[in-house]
């Protein structure tokens, strides 16, 4: 197949030169072009390479610190990937590096959109990478040994990763075929799962792909992320419960400013919202371990988890917040309510059934929303077959007004 797409080769050249042209030459004897960029931030590429950021970014400034230095190559990386990118001449990138060219290169390579291969060969990978990675499918790699040149063991690791990019990529050339279906991003978590399924099959049933998200707070975020990125004909925000773990520092609780929030000026498709788990936020506690200011609570003890019912005043502030974000949708919004509660542990029978609280939580919300978006009550629990029907119906039809 013809190739004329590059790998990136990005890296700090000026401390990890030899494995970085190493990770070049195995990459071009696989049949595919490389590009490098040299991302360091101490002196010029020691060999040449296709861009030098030192000396676009930090030589002709002079005197910048260190993280003034690093921040002006991620900037100026960014910016040369991006352009690379949609000129369609980069099908991948692959780096390695020590603690500080993982945080540079992985800082450029988020630039990319999800499905773009991006592998990161790192010597602190078996660290928390969590904020590394974030929303992106950036692929960690251990390096195990530290790279200080190319020994017996450092360039299998390396022949090893250069393979692995160049499958990705390959398989990106294999596999890239129409799609012919809209897509639907549909959030969920465990409390919903049952009508998360069938909200799905009803969905699949009108001739949508489902993308489902586990709302776990990177979740959501990625979800959100991929919608400003055009993937999506509709958002069905099926479990919106990372707003309540927020508010009280949840196990679901790790999300940015942009959860709920349009992006101004990028793609903001349609977007129904159903409050599934704002009845409660889940903390680390089991029934032997009850922190002592939630032991008056209502509780559902799920596993090493527990859902603890929102008070009053938590209620009062979460709705407030859900009619703050779902304003600036405006007509893009729309609000559908269940009833007969939020979560397997809200219904008739269950340790947090509370039909008062959620009415007052709904009123609190109308007194706060905008009248530009919609609200509509259904009597029915969010777990039911028939709610999910009405989900997916309301879905299709926003999209079909839009003009998706």
């Amino acid at each position: 197949m013809e190739r004329n797409k590059a790998v990136v080769v990005l890296g700090t050249f000026d401390s990890k030169g030899e494995e970085h042209a190493y990770l070049r030459d195995v990459i071009e004897e696989r049949g595919f072009p490389a590009l490098t960029i040299h991302a360091g931030t101490k002196a010029p590429a020691p060999f040449p390479v296709d861009y030098d950021l030192y000396t676009e970014a930090i030589a002709p400034r002079g005197g910048l610190g260190r993280d003034e230095a690093i921040e002006a190559v991620i900037e100026k990386g960014r910016s040369v990937v991006q352009e690379r990118y949609r000129q369609d001449g980069l099908s991948g990138v692959i780096s390695a590096g020590g603690g500080t060219g993982t945080y540079l290169c992985t800082e450029i390579m988020r630039i990319l959109p999800m499905g773009t291969p991006k592998v990161m060969i790192s010597t602190v990978a078996s660290r928390d990478m969590s904020r590394t990675v974030g929303t992106k499918d950036i692929t960690m790699m251990h390096s195990v040994v530290d790279l200080l040149g190319i020994n017996s063991i450092s360039a299998g690791l390396l022949e090893r990763a250069a393979g692995a990019v160049c499958g990705m990529v390959e398989s990106n050339e294999r596999h890239r075929t129409g799609r012919t279906k809209k897509r639907v991003g549909l959030t969920m978590f465990g409390f919903i799962t049952e009508g998360a399924e069938h909200v799905r099959r009803h969905l699949e049933a009108l001739g949508y792909e489902v993308i489902p998200f586990h709302a776990n707070g990177t979740g959501g975020m990625a979800m959100e992320e991929l919608a400003s990125e055009g993937l999506f004909a509709g958002v069905l925000d099926f479990a919106t419960h990372e707003l309540a773990d927020a508010l009280l520092d949840g196990y679901c609780g790790g999300i940015g400013p942009g959860r709920l929030v349009p992006f101004p000026g990028r793609p903001n498709p349609p977007r129904l919202v159903i409050p599934g788990g704002l009845d409660c936020a889940v903390l680390i506690f089991d029934r032997n371990h009850i922190p002592e200011r939630y032991r008056e609570r209502s509780i559902f003890f799920y596993d090493f988890r527990s859902a603890v019912r929102l008070s009053r005043e938590e209620a009062a502030t979460l709705a407030r917040q859900l009619a703050e974000k779902l304003n600036r949708f405006g007509r893009g919004a729309k609000l559908l309510i269940p009833t007969l509660g939020w979560s397997e542990a809200d219904k008739e029978g269950a340790p947090l059934y509370d039909p008062a609280m959620n009415r007052f939580f709904l009123n609190t919300v109308r007194e706060n929303l905008s009248s530009a978006v919609s609200i509509q009550e259904s009597h029915q629990h969010i777990n039911s077959s028939t709610f999910a029907e009405q989900c997916a119906r309301e879905m299709h039809a926003m999209i079909q007004n839009s003009g998706e």
